[in-house]
Parts: structure tokens; C-alpha cells; sequence
């Protein structure tokens, strides 16, 4: 599985972003795909996920109710909508599919992104 994000940019406080992950590669759609993101010296951090079949989706407390994981499978991408954006939003973001359920772990996850920076200013 290949996966490709992007998306990131500047924005002020209260502001919205949406990210895209393009997945390419044998059977990507039996995996459930995952957004994490990373600050600078912080671990990792689970952000959302959904699964391709369902469109079961499940969000850290950070983010309910502020971000929005969506797929399109005709064009084979997932969105993060991110809206309500805080100064502490600031990381790179990943996106990142796993076969394991339910997927709420950066451990679970075998195939990442690039990543993209998502900076929030006050």
C-alpha cells in the first residue's frame, strides 16, 4: 500500500484545513485508515480513523467535533476536514493504514505517509 498526503499549510486560529491521503496498491481497501500527528518534540499521536467498507469513523477527544475523516472511493482518497483549528493543532500529520481493528494505535499501523505540516497561528 502506498499512501500519499497532502494538504497542510498555514492557517489562523479558528480556521479549517482539509488533508487528502491517496491510496494506490493491492487491496488497500480491506485496511482501515488512520491520521496521526506528530508535534515537535511530542510522541506521536492517534487523531481519527475510518475504515473503507463501513465508513466507521472513531476520534480522539482532541479533535471531536472539530475534524472529519471521509473517504471517496472512486478517487481511492481519504480527507481529514479540520475545522475550529487551535494554535495546539500545529504538527505534521500522517495518514496511515492498518488491518487491525480497531486501529487506534501508531503501533498497528504498517504502511505511513509522507506527512504534511498543518501550522496554526494565534
Amino acid at each position: 500500500v502506498q499512501l500519499q498526503a497532502s494538504g497542510g499549510g498555514l492557517v489562523q486560529a479558528g480556521g479549517s484545513l482539509r488533508l487528502s491521503c491517496a491510496a494506490s496498491g493491492r487491496n488497500f481497501r480491506r485496511y482501515v485508515m488512520g491520521w496521526f500527528r506528530q508535534a515537535p518534540g511530542k510522541e506521536r499521536e492517534f487523531v481519527g480513523r475510518i475504515d473503507w467498507s463501513e465508513a466507521r469513523t472513531y476520534y480522539a477527544d482532541s479533535v471531536k467535533g472539530r475534524f472529519t475523516i471521509s473517504r471517496d472511493n472512486a478517487k481511492n482518497t481519504v480527507y481529514l476536514q479540520m475545522n475550529s483549528l487551535k494554535p495546539e493543532d500545529t504538527a505534521v500529520y500522517y495518514c496511515a493504514a492498518t488491518t487491525m481493528w480497531p486501529g487506534t494505535r501508531s503501533g498497528d499501523y504498517n504502511y505511513w505517509g509522507q506527512g504534511t505540516q498543518v501550522t496554526v497561528s494565534s
